[in-house]
């Protein structure tokens, strides 16, 4: 069983993360289904304080297969959605070519910025995303072709991964001239 580690995570100083991924073949081959569940172990177990430290894991709601060094089109993603006042559902995500087929004009940002575990640094500023999309994937989890609706902060977490598919780190996003810069119709989420 393939697992991974912090020893795993590809730093924002090594140029490949850069690089664009590649397309993964469908039905997944069995060297990347057990890629996809390693990513998904890694970040299930991050949020355990036990299991962190046991097997030296950071905190993480999302990680794409180039933070593993691993330059295909993979990524997972775990939220808790506010589905009502105090009350939250998990959603899960282990998805393979994820396209963005449609996205809202109007953006939203998370109110402290972003972080990555690829990312040492600290680099403040609002990260603008698109406040609702919709995302077409393969999914490891229903085992089929999957399109679905995201906005709020899930949307900022499939975003944030997908551009990692791309090359692009999240401080690419923030305005450098002004990195608190907003317009009056962004939504700031606390």
């Amino acid at each position: 069983m393939l697992t991974l580690n912090n020893e795993h995570i590809v730093k924002d100083t090594d140029p490949r993360l850069r690089n664009k991924s590649e397309p993964v073949p469908l039905p997944l081959s069995k060297e990347d289904r057990e890629i996809l569940e390693a990513m998904l172990r890694y970040v299930r177990r991050s949020t355990n304080p036990e299991w962190a430290q046991k097997e030296n894991l950071s905190p993480a709601v999302g990680l794409a297969a180039p933070q593993v060094g691993i330059f295909k089109r993979m990524l997972i993603a775990i939220v808790d959605e506010e589905v009502s006042e105090d009350n939250f559902v998990t959603r899960e995500f282990a998805l393979v070519n994820p396209k963005i087929v449609s996205h809202s004009e109007q953006r939203c940002m998370l109110a402290n910025g972003e972080a990555c575990l690829s990312v040492d640094d600290v680099h403040e500023g609002f990260v603008p995303r698109h406040a609702r999309l919709k995302i077409r994937a393969y999914d490891l989890l229903t085992d089929k072709v999957v399109e679905f609706r995201v906005s709020g902060y899930t949307g900022i977490v499939l975003q944030h991964e997908i551009d990692h598919l791309n090359g692009v780190l999240y401080y690419d996003h923030i305005n450098p001239t002004d990195p608190w810069a907003k317009k009056e119709k962004d939504i700031v989420i606390e």
